[in-house]
């Protein structure tokens, strides 16, 4: 079954880490968000968003390393464990993707606080990601489509939280989330992600 957006502005699926389909889920909501417009496009980039300083918001940087193991045909990723993507170099980044692809269809992804039931839901929307919003930063918008991971709660010392997450519920959301986006992006062995 296709996920359905929802009617708010920024059209959005949610998906709980503990559902059994979680990984299939994923991987059609990014298909579905992407939607035809793959046909028509010069590749697809995945910016995947973090710090491996903090581990919170190592998630994308996780995402980026699992996605660069894979042969994903017509895909360049950018922010890995070993050459991350955060706040510090941002623009430069954004500035190589607007030369080497700019027409190419972006797919931005970080990690996010929100409630405490909100904690390991992913979020595949159409539009641009704010990094760095819930640690009160000012950061360009990133990616045509965007893909999230509740890490921990959000709301009060947010850099404190992010420090004090639990790896394993950010590993367990890099396996889903990478998972999910290679089998989306046409990666042969998307679900070997996930042990």
């Amino acid at each position: 079954m296709w996920p359905k957006w929802s009617t708010s502005h920024q059209k959005e699926t949610k998906i709980n880490i503990d559902a059994i389909s979680a990984v299939q889920e994923v991987s059609r909501a990014v298909t579905l968000a992407l939607g035809g417009r793959l046909a028509f496009a010069p590749g697809v980039v995945v910016v995947c968003i973090g710090s491996d300083r903090s581990t919170g918001d190592a998630l994308g940087p996780i995402i980026g390393t699992f996605l660069s193991q894979r042969r994903l045909p017509n895909t360049q990723i950018y922010g890995t464990l070993q050459e991350p993507v955060h706040a510090a170099n941002l623009h430069e980044t954004l500035s190589i993707l607007s030369r080497k692809h700019g027409t190419a269809k972006v797919v931005a992804v970080d990690a996010c606080l929100g409630k405490s039931d909100s904690i390991g839901v992913i979020t595949v929307g159409l539009g641009s990601l704010r990094p760095g919003a819930g640690v009160h930063k000012e950061l360009p918008p990133v990616g045509d489509i965007y893909v999230t991971g509740v890490v921990n709660i959000g709301g009060f010392m947010e850099y404190f939280v992010l420090q004090n997450t639990r790896l394993y519920l950010v590993y367990r959301l890099a396996e889903t989330i990478a998972a999910g986006l290679s089998t989306a992006l046409g990666g042969t062995d998307g679900d070997k992600i996930r042990a």
